[in-house]
C-alpha cells in the first residue's frame, strides 16, 4: 500500500482534478485500493467548499465524479500519512518544503516530474481564466498520473 496527496493553492481546481483523474488512472490498471489518494491546498480559502463547477464539468465530460470531494488545508500530520505528497506548482512545492517535518523521508516533488514529455514543471492555476484552461490542465495531469501509477508499480508489487 502507498499513499500520494495532490496539493495547489485552494484545493478547488487542480489537486482535486489530479486526485479524481489519479483514482481513474488507478481503477484502469486495477490497482484501486492499493493507493490512498486524497488532496489539499497550501491555504484555506475554501475548506469544506467543493470543486469549482469549470474542474467539476470538465472532469465529468471525461467521465470523472469529483461531486464527493472538498477543499482541506494541508497539515503538518500529512507529512505521516502520506508517502508523496506532489504540488502542482513550484509556488506550492515552496510553501509545502516550508512546512515539512525534518524527518519526512517521502517524496516531496512536483506531479509533472512524472509527465513522460511535460510541456512544463508546473499545472498552471485555470482559476481566473476560461474553460480552455481546466481542459489544459486535465490533459497535463492525466499525463502525469500514468507516469505515477509506472513510477509506484514497483512499490506496489512488493
Amino acid at each position: 500500500m502507498s499513499s500520494v496527496l495532490f496539493v495547489c493553492m485552494g484545493n478547488i481546481c487542480r489537486s482535486p482534478t489530479a486526485e479524481g483523474i489519479f483514482r481513474a488512472t488507478l481503477a484502469r490498471h486495477d490497482l484501486s485500493g492499493r493507493v490512498e489518494v486524497d488532496s489539499a491546498g497550501t491555504h484555506g480559502y475554501h475548506i469544506g467548499h467543493p470543486p469549482d463547477q469549470r474542474a467539476t464539468a470538465v472532469a465529468r465530460e471525461r467521465g470523472i465524479d469529483l461531486s464527493g470531494l472538498r477543499a482541506r488545508r494541508v497539515e503538518v500530520a500529512d507529512f505521516s500519512r502520506f508517502a508523496y505528497i506532489l504540488a502542482l506548482d513550484e509556488h506550492n512545492l515552496d510553501e509545502l518544503q516550508l512546512l515539512q517535518p525534518p524527518q519526512f523521508s517521502g517524496h516531496l516533488g512536483l506531479l509533472m516530474d512524472f509527465a513522460e514529455a511535460p510541456v512544463a514543471r508546473s499545472v498552471p492555476d485555470p482559476y481566473y481564466g476560461g474553460d480552455t484552461g481546466f481542459l489544459r490542465v486535465f490533459d497535463m495531469i492525466e499525463e502525469a498520473s500514468e507516469g505515477l501509477v509506472e513510477a509506484l508499480r514497483s512499490e506496489l508489487r512488493a
